[in-house]
């Protein structure tokens, strides 16, 4: 199992709808509107790195109002 955190930067007055969708991607375990340099904080989990990068190239990011988005994988120490 892969995981990651997904940050994302929505057009502006977009990042409550645009976490709520998100929210209802199968993979995403949560997913919070967050004020500061991004605008909504997502939390998914794969089977894979090539299935992470397709949730987030295919599903996350085919969402309405995201601008940018930074995938950070967690690392397990």
């Amino acid at each position: 199992m892969v995981e990651a955190y997904v940050l994302i930067q929505t057009e502006v007055g977009k990042a409550a709808v645009v976490a709520r969708e998100i929210a209802q991607i199968q993979g995403v375990t949560s997913s919070e509107a967050v004020t500061g340099p991004y605008d909504a904080v997502v939390h998914a989990q794969a089977e894979d790195v090539d299935s992470l990068g397709k949730l987030v190239v295919a599903r996350i990011q085919a969402v309405d109002g995201i601008t940018r988005t930074l995938t950070c994988p967690v690392v397990k120490l």
